[in-house]
Parts: C-alpha cells; sequence; structure tokens
C-alpha cells in the first residue's frame, strides 16, 4: 500500500464540477492499492493515519493526531482518495509504468474497505470516487506532505 497524507486547512474533490467530497482542517490522503494489499493492509494503515501525530501542539511541536487537534478531543477530517498513479515505475524510458498497482477489481474493494473502516473509526471522512478523472483542490498546511507505506 502507497498513500501521500497532506495535512490540509481545507480540501475537496471535485467530478464534472461538482463537490463529492470535502473537510478543513485535516488530511487529505491519496492511497494506491498494490497486490497482496487486503482488508487487514487497510486497518493497519488506517489505525497508524489516524494516530500518526503531524499536527502542532500549543509549544508548536507536531504532537498531535487528526483525532485530537485541538488536544481536548477535537477531530479534524479525512479527505479519501484512490491514486493508482502513486503506483508509477519511472526507472526506464519516459513513459511510467504501473504494474506495481492493483488490479482494478481488487483495489475498487480495498478502497472501498477502507473508506467504510474509516467512517466507523472516525466521525469526518470523506471520499473520492474510484476510477474517476477528479480535481483534487487543497490548502497544504504547513506545507506538511507525508509519503507512508506499508
Amino acid at each position: 500500500m502507497l498513500s501521500v497524507i497532506q495535512r490540509v486547512a481545507s480540501a475537496r474533490v471535485e467530478v464534472h464540477g461538482e463537490t463529492i467530497g470535502a473537510i478543513e482542517q485535516g488530511l487529505l490522503v491519496l492511497v494506491c492499492a498494490q497486490a497482496g494489499d487486503n482488508a487487514e493492509t487497510a486497518q493497519r494503515f488506517l489505525h497508524k493515519l489516524l494516530r500518526l501525530r503531524i499536527f502542532e501542539d500549543d509549544a508548536g511541536k507536531m504532537n498531535r493526531s487528526v483525532q485530537s487537534l485541538d488536544g481536548q478531543g477535537q477531530c479534524g477530517g479525512l479527505l479519501l482518495v484512490s491514486q493508482f498513479t502513486l503506483a508509477a515505475d519511472t526507472r526506464s524510458g519516459t513513459r511510467p509504468g504501473f504494474t506495481g498497482a492493483a488490479e482494478p477489481v481488487m483495489a475498487r474493494a480495498w478502497f472501498e474497505d477502507l473508506v467504510l473502516q474509516a467512517r466507523a473509526q472516525h466521525p469526518i471522512v470523506a471520499s473520492g470516487r474510484f476510477a474517476t478523472d477528479m480535481q483534487v483542490h487543497l490548502v497544504n498546511d504547513g506545507p506538511v506532505t507525508i509519503p507512508m507505506n506499508l
């Protein structure tokens, strides 16, 4: 599983000019399923994601997670977006290869399971639409952008 996590002041995903998912402060998470990923992989990823301490505390140190942005239990949002291009292999030639990404049927099931698990464990979850041309708008906070691979 490949991902890029961006701490955001706000983010939204549009399809044909219609907003299909939006959050205020929180995390925009671009995710790519790989062959062998399953519900357990999604659960491990989500467990780590929800506890990842990349929000500043009162001293300005990255000590807070999306589950406790203000230190008093206020949660931030999660915007999950499937992005198979994270698996791009650019080692040879000038056209990336994507053989590292999971097959679309498996990737869709994995992504949908990840979104369901996230909604069961976190109060503010939005998502993009699998295998759809989307426009992602964000205000990166920091900027803080972190790759995370399991």
